[in-house]
């Protein structure tokens, strides 16, 4: 864009200068020829005819306020009324001061008759800047001593010098009659800006206009820097001050401007006011950009700086560089510029739409070659720019309103393409030096899409989007990557994990928020003020959780609260009913949600032959109805239905509560009210889909389990849950346990007794605790009435308060009678 404001500009001064110094050329040849018209040459060539020892001086007025003098060595008087004029300088100039010029030639021939004069040879003229005191006063003599240097009329005459035109032609044709001054040879000009040409050129001198035929040409610089102008054809009326160039070309070190028809408005002093170009108006610079558009103009001030500009009709912009290309269409676009003249703004209008693409490779020692394309769409766009090093202009902002989406795919080498979008109703973007975008903002219904190689894709919805750029490592096929992004106002985000070979893919991962940032360090999305998370069967809140935008796990910290409906799992070649959901338990299912509590929690998406999990840490305490678990770090993982606890730390062990299918030994009768089995120890392993529980004592010594009527010690504790509904006495719907098998080490307080052995099994249904041991160990008990037994195995029955010891083949059962 700067590269077109700027050819324009020059392409504006640089006819200005060329149709002006043409025009004042063949004016001052009209004033010369016009009092030739009533002369008789010697007697009535004009007025005032002095003779001294350089030759003749004839003077004539011109409508009383201008006045010409001729000076030629020689008069010589030709046949049929001809004259011819040898040696000739002419002075034009103007009464009030406003114009001065001087033509030289060595031969004049004029024919009276036909009002025709003609000159011979090469012709040199010599015109001073409009608006510039004369050098000579109109009442001057000529050759008299000029004024000094430090008087007034001095300080004129210098400065009309500083801007005087020379020109040079032959064979110039003037008719009083027709006002006509034409000329088929070639002509030269020389300013203080430059030299210029044309071949052929038409004055009309009763008219005001001027045509210069062809081959139109001007050589200047601007700066230090070469500038040619070029035209086919060239017209200027000097009554309206309107230039018109047919297929006008500007060459500029960098690139070169063109357009078919080209009109340029001038005030009374020169300079341009308006351009207006139609027909394939384009700039192209030597680096591969290009700018077109239909129709075009500008607006200029006294100094011929461009103010305003409107370029319509369909507006195209090409860029090339190596590695890189972009493209962009606009119907139309406004241009602003400072009183330098140097670009400050240009609005795109009409429904923008920008693409680009980029070549590359990535960084190390096995590069791979990297594709990136991207697209701007818009129903408006501005940008700012701002006055860079060497005289160019660079963006410094851009702004699109009326609903912005921005677009990208980059494809790495052989993997999937990655694919971005950012979307919203206004959309702000900030650039730093050479071009490079550092910030962008998008406000009103805000949103980030993107599909990553992997095939995981995500969208951030928000009520606004801030956005910070860095730049990356050298090589890179992205000349930005995004360093943070913050979203804020009603944050929504949406993850689909790619689904797995011969599965149906997981649930999507949606996460809300109030506030959002996104690092690029590591990839991820920090949620905070008030955010929670759903993976399906998972809804997690907490003070603040993080998502990996790589592999969508998410970490939350502080208050954590969890719940977690688990599904069965499914494959593709099975149905609903291979495997039956199970009731109740500890890990979740479809009828039983678990709760969960802790400090810290994190969720583990599934990727490869991994499962989700689901992890807990800190104070943890998972609840299902009646059946809880707590403990330092619960895990849980989806698929699966499991639940894995564990601890370290003696004065927080595993801790498990689960109801037994035994009613409460002091429940009323016929009452149905479940009793209460409690575990702890260091490690817990629980499956959903088998309905075990095992507890074992890790780094904590034994695990110890109290059943309604009893209490125990081993090394490790089993327990067995029923399906909710299985027994009639279970009206609550929730899994309560069928059996419990302690292991190891087993010790046993019951109701006074103690009991010893290496395995116990608890039956919830009938209140039975089954106790053995080993062939060298049998399994004892002691009583404190009736001493110590001992057998292969001692079933005892809380119910009935008795012990039956079996031996030997031979059953025998001890009826002990106790205190309660």
């Amino acid at each position: 864009m700067r590269l077109t404001i700027e050819r324009l500009r020059i392409l504006v001064l640089a006819a200005a200068v060329l149709l002006l110094a043409a025009t004042v050329a063949f004016l001052a040849i009209g004033k010369w020829k016009n009092p030739l018209k009533s002369s008789d040459l010697p007697k009535k060539l004009g007025i005032g005819i002095e003779t001294d020892s350089n030759g003749v001086t004839f003077s004539h007025a011109l409508g009383g306020h201008s006045q010409f003098k001729i000076h030629a060595s020689r008069v010589q008087q030709l046949k049929e009324g001809n004259a011819l004029l040898h040696n000739v300088q002419i002075e034009l100039y103007g009464e009030d001061g406003n114009l001065v010029d001087r033509i030289e030639g060595n031969e004049f021939e004029y024919n009276q008759k036909d009002g025709d004069a003609v000159a011979s040879g090469p012709v040199e003229i010599t015109l001073m800047r409009p608006g510039v005191a004369p050098a000579i006063a109109p009442k001057a003599t000529p050759n008299q001593v000029q004024p000094g240097k430090d008087t007034p009329l001095g300080t004129a005459a210098r400065a009309a010098a500083a801007g005087q035109v020379h020109v040079k032609t032959s064979k110039l044709h003037f008719n009083w009659n027709t006002g006509l001054a034409t000329t088929d040879e070639h002509v030269d000009f020389l300013t203080t800006q430059g030299t210029g040409s044309s071949t052929g050129a038409i004055y009309d001198s009763k008219g005001g206009h001027l045509v210069l035929e062809r081959d139109v040409a001007l050589h200047t610089q601007r700066g230090n820097q070469p500038v040619e102008v070029r035209a086919i054809h060239a017209e200027f009326t000097h009554a309206n001050m309107i230039c018109d160039l047919r297929t006008a070309t500007i060459a500029y070190r960098d690139g070169q401007a063109q357009a078919d028809q080209t009109r340029i408005e001038f005030r009374e002093n020169g300079s341009a006011t308006y351009l207006d170009a139609t027909g394939n108006l384009l700039v192209t610079t030597v680096r591969g950009s290009r700018l077109q558009a239909p129709r075009g103009h500008i607006e200029f001030n006294e100094h011929n700086q461009p103010q305003r500009g409107h370029l319509e009709g369909g507006v195209t912009l090409d860029s090339v560089a190596p590695g890189r290309k972009a493209h962009g269409t606009a119907p139309t676009a406004n241009l602003e510029f400072t009183p330098q003249g140097d670009l400050r703004h240009v609005k795109l209008d009409g429904g923008v739409d920008l693409a680009s693409d980029e070549e590359g490779h990535t960084a190390g020692a096995h590069p791979e070659p990297v594709h990136s394309h991207r697209t701007w769409r818009s129903p408006v766009a501005d940008v700012d720019f701002r006055t860079a090093a060497k005289g160019s202009v660079e963006p410094t902002a851009v702004v699109g309103v009326g609903g912005v989406v921005v677009q990208s795919r980059t494809e790495r080498g052989k993997a999937a393409p990655a694919l971005g979008k950012l979307a919203a109703d206004q959309v702000n973007g900030e650039f730093a030096a050479d071009s490079v975008l550092r910030q962008m903002t998008g406000s009103g219904h805000a949103s980030v899409e993107q599909t990553l190689a992997s095939g995981t894709h995500q969208t951030a919805t928000g009520d606004r989007l801030d956005a910070h750029f860095a730049p990356t490592d050298p090589g890179s096929s992205n000349n930005v990557q995004v360093d943070t992004a913050t979203l804020d106002g009603r944050v929504v985000l949406l993850q689909q994990q790619p689904a797995k070979a011969g599965a149906q893919p997981d649930a999507p991962l949606h996460a809300y928020a109030g506030h959002a940032v996104y690092a690029a360090d590591g990839q991820w999305l920090h949620l905070t003020v008030h955010p929670r998370v759903e993976d399906g069967s998972l809804l997690l809140a907490a003070d603040k959780i993080d998502v990996s935008q790589d592999t969508g796990d998410a970490f939350a910290h502080g208050n954590v609260k969890a719940t977690w409906t688990q599904m069965p799992p499914q494959t593709a070649t099975q149905t609903p009913k291979s495997t039956p959901p199970s009731t109740g338990g500890l890990a979740p299912t479809p009828q039983e949600p678990a709760h969960v509590i802790a400090n810290e929690g994190q969720l583990h998406q599934a990727s490869g032959n991994t499962d989700s999990i689901a992890t807990f840490r800190g104070h943890a305490r998972l609840w299902q109805q009646a059946n809880s678990v707590a403990a330092p770090t619960i895990v849980l993982e989806k698929n699966r239905q499991t639940l894995d606890a564990h601890s370290t730390d003696r004065a927080e062990p595993v801790r498990v509560i689960l109801l037994s299918q035994n009613p409460k030994p002091d429940a009323k009768p016929n009452s149905n009210a479940p009793a209460v089995i409690r575990v702890r120890g260091g490690d817990l392993h629980y499956s959903g889909l088998d309905r075990t529980a095992l507890m074992q004592s890790g780094q904590l010594g034994p695990v110890v389990a109290e059943t309604p009527t009893a209490s125990s010690q081993s090394d490790q504790v089993d327990l067995k849950l029923a399906a909710a509904g299985k027994s009639p006495a279970d009206s609550t719907g929730m899994g309560q346990v069928e059996r419990m098998i302690a292991r190891g080490h087993v010790t046993l307080n019951s109701q006074g007794r103690r009991g010893w052995g290496e395995q116990l099994v608890y039956t919830a249904a009938s209140s039975e605790y089954l106790l053995t041991g080993t062939a060298a160990a049998p399994p004892r008990i002691a009583d404190p009435a009736r001493g110590t037994v001992s057998g292969a195995a001692l079933i005892f029955r809380s119910r009935d308060d008795s012990v039956r010891i079996e031996g030997g083949g031979h059953p025998t059962t001890t009826q002990t009678t106790a205190p309660r």
